[in-house]
């Protein structure tokens, strides 16, 4: 239930609902345990009006999954605070980290979790192949239609983005009629698929050689949205291979699995106005914070 349900339903205010919550979030964050954490996943979501991100830091531990910090921005100070408050020991518990690849966050793991192994954060990998593939394509159809090619890509951008199991029976048939062209975004598309098969190797030695030859044939491809991705990989490459070495075992589908919770919360409440107030709501729904034994100083 939402807030505004809650003082409704008590026939009270959304004041003293709020206030409730924020004294058993704060009773809560004051006695929780943050030793003996092993994995973490740190991301960022977008919320309000302009671009205006969240830095969260998940526990993904296997059978113990909370949300463990919240800072405003997405910085390499919004991350530090997270390490700080957790200090030396809580970070030399840490075995596992994922994340995404945005620069100040590469930047404070690889100076706190030395030891940690970082796992590169595979949905993001996916959305930028996925991309490029679509910067190729939306490149092209423009080009058809100054030609006077108009109706060969058009409506075909899930078609090129989604599984193939994903398809609906209508895009299944407009893919199955633009794959007999012989066009760039086909090429885009047929590497994107071949790409899929990455992640299926369980060795990092093979995986590792059938990322080198993927990326090669993608750089002979004269693709420059896709060049760009493989060059981005290449600087990543290591911490890629960290996935396999990690025995699948941590991944960023959880992490994208817990932001989608956060997108629930912020949406029950129509969007919150304040960081303050969301922040709140974010550790009582997700936070797996102790609560106190009486919920009234004077039981």
């Amino acid at each position: 239930m939402s807030w505004s349900e809650v003082a409704r339903c008590f026939q009270t205010s959304w004041d003293h609902v709020y206030r409730s919550v924020k004294s058993i979030v704060e009773y809560g964050l004051s006695h929780r345990q943050l030793s003996g954490i092993k994995a973490i996943g740190v991301d960022e979501i977008q919320y309000g009006k302009g671009h205006q991100y969240l830095t969260l830091v998940y526990q993904v531990d296997a059978g113990h999954k909370r949300l463990l910090h919240i800072a405003p921005k997405r910085t390499v100070k919004s991350l530090l605070s997270f390490f700080r408050q957790i200090g030396r020991d809580g970070c030399e518990s840490i075995d596992y980290v994922c994340s995404d690849m945005w620069k100040p966050y590469l930047k404070v793991i690889r100076k706190k979790l030395p030891t940690a192994l970082h796992i590169l954060d595979r949905f993001h990998i996916v959305a930028m192949l996925n991309k490029a593939v679509d910067e190729v394509r939306r490149s092209e159809a423009k080009r058809l239609r100054e030609q006077g090619y108009e109706g060969v890509l058009d409506h075909s951008k899930y078609c090129f983005l989604k599984n193939e199991e994903n398809l609906t029976e209508k895009q299944a048939l407009k893919l199955k009629d633009v794959l007999q062209f012989d066009l760039k975004s086909v090429r885009a598309y047929l590497l994107k698929e071949s790409f899929q098969l990455f992640w299926r190797y369980r060795s990092p030695y093979w995986a590792r050689w059938y990322l080198k030859k993927w990326c090669t044939r993608a750089m002979r491809s004269k693709l420059d949205p896709i060049k760009k991705f493989v060059k981005t990989l290449r600087r990543h490459e290591e911490l890629m291979m960290n996935w396999f070495k990690a025995k699948k075992a941590y991944s960023s589908g959880t992490v994208e699995g817990l932001n989608r919770k956060v997108n629930l919360v912020t949406r029950k409440a129509y969007g919150y106005k304040s960081y303050d107030v969301m922040k709140i709501a974010l550790y009582h729904t997700m936070g797996q914070l102790p609560v106190p034994e009486t919920t009234h100083r004077f039981c």
